[in-house]
């Protein structure tokens, strides 16, 4: 089961979204050293959960930067095959 559903991701804020960001890095960074280490971890499932929703949270976040640009941003038609003949 994911640890944070794409749902909620989407309605978090961004400024929520980079602070759970955070978190999770952390705990996959304390949970890759205590492996390093030689330790055992007591779910390493979680590790790849981890990654998982950082992945999530990277990509709706990249998502809601490039939808503004987007539309401040003009398509030009494109031209027909005879056009690009003549020139």
């Amino acid at each position: 089961m994911p640890i944070l559903r794409v749902k909620e991701i989407r309605d978090m804020p961004s400024e929520e979204r980079m602070k759970r960001l955070g978190e999770f890095r952390t705990e996959l960074l304390r949970l890759k050293t205590m492996i390093a280490a030689g330790g055992t971890v007591e779910n390493p499932a979680r590790i790849r959960e981890l990654r998982k929703t950082i992945a999530r949270i990277l990509t709706i976040e990249k998502e809601q930067k490039i939808k503004p640009e987007e539309k401040e941003k003009k398509i030009k038609p494109r031209e027909k095959e005879t056009e690009r003949k003549k020139k």
